[in-house]
């Protein structure tokens, strides 16, 4: 291919090396790329973990009465090594605050169910 072949290009010069746009641009368009990919991600995942954690406590209080009527409390806990694997893990307190596992709810926790 010649500059025969394209004729507009025959006295065309590259603008050399040197950037088309400076540092402070780039630093700038990079940093507000950011901040907006943060502010669209962020609400989502944080609504995300309120209701997991909202559903884990409820469905942790219904099993811990129904199947440890006599504890005092409940507590839902995220874990990556709970008893069953990770997930949502329920546990019945008694009055000294100790802890008995009671059921896995799950990656995603869900309303209450029979479990087997």
């Amino acid at each position: 291919m010649t500059y025969d072949d394209h004729p507009e290009l025959a006295e065309f010069e590259p603008l050399g090396e040197r950037p088309l746009r400076g540092r402070t641009m780039t630093v700038a368009s990079r940093v507000f790329v950011v901040v907006a990919l943060s502010a669209l991600l962020l609400p989502g995942i944080l609504l995300t973990i309120s209701i997991q954690t909202q559903t884990a406590d409820y469905t942790c209080s219904v099993y811990a009465q129904h199947y440890q009527p006599e504890a005092q409390g409940s507590s839902a806990r995220f874990e990556l090594a709970g008893p069953v694997g990770p997930g949502w893990q329920c546990y019945a307190l008694n009055t000294e605050g100790d802890a008995t596992w009671v059921a896995p709810l799950g990656l995603i926790p869900s309303t209450p169910h029979r479990l087997p």
